[in-house]
């Protein structure tokens, strides 16, 4: 499990660098707290920052149980796309909104095939 482990810390960086970037353009711009709005360069990490936060939710429970009942290797490799995904988002995001969609297609195929892998591992485990 040191593989996922090692993703799972390395989707946390990237929320930590996303949160700081956000806050990073929140004193450019001065947006100040608690304001959410201002700046569209500040909203527009913000959202990331935000979107990056409901993703591992789905994110950390899946990589890890897609791990305990299919491949360690797999879950981390998945792992691996879900974070280049959220970084390709970000990237798009903060150019133009509109341009988000080619990360959010690979970070949401890596979750839904993990989340599916992990219900389906469950499944099959109380089946047998």
């Amino acid at each position: 499990m040191d593989l996922i482990y090692l993703v799972i810390g390395l989707a946390l960086l990237e929320y930590f660098i996303f949160g700081a970037l956000a806050g990073q353009a929140r004193g450019k711009h001065g947006v100040e707290a608690p304001a959410v709005t201002g700046h569209p360069e500040f909203e527009r990490r913000l959202r990331v920052q935000q979107n990056t936060l409901e993703q591992l939710m789905i994110f950390i429970p899946s990589v890890l149980l897609f791990g305990h009942y299919w491949s360690e290797g797999v879950a981390a490799g998945l792992g691996a796309v879900f974070i280049v995904g959220r970084l390709v988002y970000y990237r798009g995001y903060v150019a133009d909104p509109g341009k988000r969609g080619t990360g959010f297609a690979i970070g949401f195929l890596a979750q839904v095939i993990l989340l599916l892998g992990s219900i389906a591992g469950a499944v099959m485990d109380l089946l047998t």
